[in-house]
This record gives structure tokens, C-alpha cells and sequence, in this order.
């Protein structure tokens, strides 16, 4: 089979020849139709992932046909049996074991779920990994209500583009930054009451005074603006978190966390009953995950290339050619 393959960091992968999968007992082969980005692909191809192994076959979204079955891949293996946390085996999907960017795909058989039925390949392959993150965070950690005040920071990227649709439909109140008006505008179309540019001095004490307060922030990508967040919670507030891009956090005054009663609730993907749980979602309410741009397979460097800039809105897609 051919798949997109990293022979060496620091540079784009290739599309090439390797090995069919051969399942063991409890894995079957999915034809892979469709397949996603994730930064962490990204962070792969640059070396900063730990225990990273070459040749690998990237990619932990995916959706694809089995048996003739329309199928959409759980992006992880080996949970664990602890609803709470996930066991020291788990690991994403997508080195060290070989991942989706291929035509084939061997796969344990309690990966894999029917795919929405609204949803066409490329949507289906955009949703797994930030779907399954974007629930555990909203819903099992923050436990979001209807009527509740909702930020979302870093708006654009998957998870917290998904973690948008989600709150809205969900009754929530959603708000969101950004480093571009532009972006602020597509989330408003989406369906967002408004938002502010982080890049802006004072974003917070106007983006208060608009909203009001918080209930629930949801954050990726922590640094020094996280410290805003207490000033920005309601009494009792919960700030989900699933990412640290911006490093650690400094200024952050406890009094406020304390006095508030404000939950820091960290988050990473989600179990196998969670994706269950999110797909009858998605289906219930009938949610298309936004996908920015799709490039064939074969040509996937050049959507390495586009991820590298930061400057989607949604999900970049691989398909099959």
C-alpha cells in the first residue's frame, strides 16, 4: 500500500510504498477514505513529541469502509477500564503505532463506529480526535449546562471549533478570542454571541464587560493568559483545559481561584463510551464539523506545509485520491 510516511524530523513526509497492515486477532483492515490533521502530526515532523519513532505512518483521524460498512476510527488505543483517566498504556493513535495517513489501516475491531449518517468522508474524518476532546472537556470535566456562559479561547482550531458547535447546541452561551477579527467573524457565523483579540491590550476587561462573566472557559493553550481567566469567571466557574502551547502560566494569583470556588480541570481526549457517547451527539443534532481544506493523500506535504502557518479555520483534511 501507499502511505505518507516521516523518514527523517525536520522535514516533509513523503508520499510512498509500505507494508500491507497484518491484523492480528483483534484487529481488521479499514480502507482509509478519509483522514485529519492534527498539531500533533505537526509537533511529530519537528521532533517535539516524545518517543518518537521513524518511518512512522502519522495521523489519528480517520474514517473509512469495512465490510462494506461506513466506519469513523476511535483515535486512541488502550484506555483502560478507569472511566476517570486513562491507563499508563494509552497512547494516540498514530505512532508509535502506524496511523491513518495511508490507504489501509489494521485497527483494533473496538476502534472502529459507524460513521454519522449526515456526515460525507472529509466531515467524518475531521471529527474523531477533536470531537472526543472537545466532549471529555466540555461535558464529562466541566459539565457544561444549558443557559450557561461559555469562552472558548484560540477559536479556528479544531477542538475549539467543535468545542463551539457543541456548546451551542448543547444551550450553552458561547464567546470566543482570537488573534484575528477575521476569525471572531466566522465563529459569530457559527453561531458565537461575540468575542475579543487577544492580541489586544485590555481584551479581557472589554470582553467582561460584553459578557458579563463565565462559567465554563475552555483553553488550549495556557501561558500567560491564562492568568486573566479568574478575573473572567463567574462564582463556582470551571476552566477546562486539554493543551499548553503557550507554556507555563505565570502570574496566576490563587485568592480569586479560591474565593470564587473556580475548578482547573485538565483534560486529554476521552474514553471509548465518551466517543459513543459524542458521536450520538453529533447525530442527535445533526452537527457538521467545519473543514477548512482538503488535499489529496499523495500531496499531503503541502497540507503539512499549510498547518505550519496557522492560519485555518477548521480541520485539513486528507482524501484519498
Amino acid at each position: 500500500m501507499k502511505a505518507l510516511i516521516v523518514n527523517q524530523l525536520n522535514a516533509p513526509p513523503i508520499w510512498a510504498e509500505m507494508p500491507d497492515p497484518r491484523p492480528n486477532e483483534a484487529e481488521v483492515i479499514i480502507n482509509i477514505k478519509a483522514a485529519a490533521l492534527n498539531h500533533r502530526d505537526l509537533f511529530i515532523t519537528k521532533g517535539q513529541y516524545a518517543g518518537i519513532q521513524t518511518p512512522c505512518i502519522l495521523g489519528s483521524d480517520g474514517a473509512g469502509e469495512w465490510n462494506g460498512t461506513q466506519v469513523i476510527l476511535y483515535p486512541a488505543l488502550a484506555w483502560g477500564d478507569n472511566p476517570p483517566y486513562q491507563s499508563k498504556e494509552f497512547r494516540v493513535l498514530g505512532m508509535p503505532e502506524n496511523g491513518t495517513f495511508a490507504e489501509q489501516i489494521s485497527i483494533p475491531k473496538s476502534n472502529i463506529f459507524p460513521m454519522p449518517e449526515h456526515l460525507n468522508w472529509e466531515q467524518a474524518a475531521a471529527l474523531p480526535l477533536a470531537g472526543l476532546t472537545a466532549w471529555r472537556t466540555l461535558f464529562s470535566r466541566c459539565q457544561l449546562k444549558k443557559g450557561e456562559k461559555v469562552l472558548i479561547t484560540g477559536i479556528g482550531g479544531g477542538v475549539a471549533l467543535t468545542a463551539l458547535q457543541f456548546a451551542i447546541a448543547a444551550g450553552a452561551e458561547v464567546f470566543v478570542t482570537s488573534s484575528t477579527s477575521a476569525k471572531i467573524e466566522h465563529a459569530t457565523k457559527l453561531g458565537a454571541k461575540g468575542g475579543a483579540n487577544y492580541r489586544e491590550s485590555d481584551w479581557d476587561k472589554r470582553l467582561k464587560q460584553e459578557a458579563g462573566g463565565f462559567d465554563v472557559i475552555i483553553d488550549s493553550a495556557g501561558g500567560d493568559g491564562f492568568a486573566l481567566f479568574p478575573s473572567l469567571c463567574n462564582p463556582g466557574a470551571r476552566v477546562g483545559f486539554y493543551g499548553g502551547t503557550q507554556g507555563k502560566v505565570n502570574g496566576l494569583s490563587l485568592q480569586p481561584l479560591f474565593w470564587k470556588q473556580i475548578s482547573l480541570l485538565g483534560s486529554t481526549m476521552g474514553s471509548p463510551q465518551e466517543f459513543q457517547t459524542m458521536l450520538d451527539f453529533v447525530q442527535q443534532h445533526e452537527i457538521v464539523p467545519v473543514v477548512d481544506s482538503v488535499y489529496p493523500m499523495s500531496a499531503g506535504a503541502k497540507a503539512f506545509e499549510k498547518m505550519s502557518l496557522g492560519e485555518q479555520f477548521g480541520k485539513i483534511v486528507l482524501k484519498q485520491s
